[in-house]
Parts: structure tokens; sequence; C-alpha cells
């Protein structure tokens, strides 16, 4: 519970942070260069909200996070113990999902 109370107010900070930074970045590079106008703080913690939803996302990784199957000690045991011959058939079903 205390790293939790520790954990909310270091987020809330870094978030301030990166808003501050996205606002200083876009008012030195962006009116340079493109002729636009200036920000301000909040337009900046909304840009950096924005691009976090459309291009990273919010990952929260908690109880429910999942790890690729690769990093997974039960799948990496499985691929171990399978023989040349499944290991090429289970590369090849691979490569086909895949498209390579």
């Amino acid at each position: 519970m205390k790293k939790r109370l520790f954990f909310i107010p270091v987020v809330i900070a870094g978030v301030l942070a990166f808003g501050w930074v996205v606002m200083s970045l876009w008012n030195w590079l962006i009116p340079d260069i493109f002729h636009w106008s200036k920000i301000n703080y909040l337009q900046a913690l909304g840009l950096f909200v924005l691009s976090r939803i459309l291009f990273g996302g919010f990952h929260f990784r908690g109880a429910g996070y999942r790890k690729p199957p690769f990093a997974n000690s039960k799948f990496k045991e499985k691929f171990m113990n399978m023989n040349d011959e499944e290991k090429q058939a289970f590369k090849e079903q691979w490569r086909q999902r895949c498209g390579k």
C-alpha cells in the first residue's frame, strides 16, 4: 500500500513534466519550422495524452499483463523438447501466419 501511495505522486509529477517538455519542444521547434503558433501548457498536456492514446497507449503492467509466448518458460521447454521436424513445422506455421 505504501508503494502505491508513493507511486501516485511520482506518476502525476511525470505527466506534468512531460507536458512541460512537450510544450517547450513545440514552442522551440514548430513555430520556426512550420510557422504554426505556440501552444500553452494545457494544450501541451492534451497533445501528450492524445499522442499516448494514438501511438503508445497507456500500459499499466498489472496482474493481467501477459508476456509474449516466447518469454514463457513452459513454452520454451516445449519448444526445446521438439525434434527438428517439429521445430521446422512450427517455424513454417509462424512464417505463414506472419506473412514472411
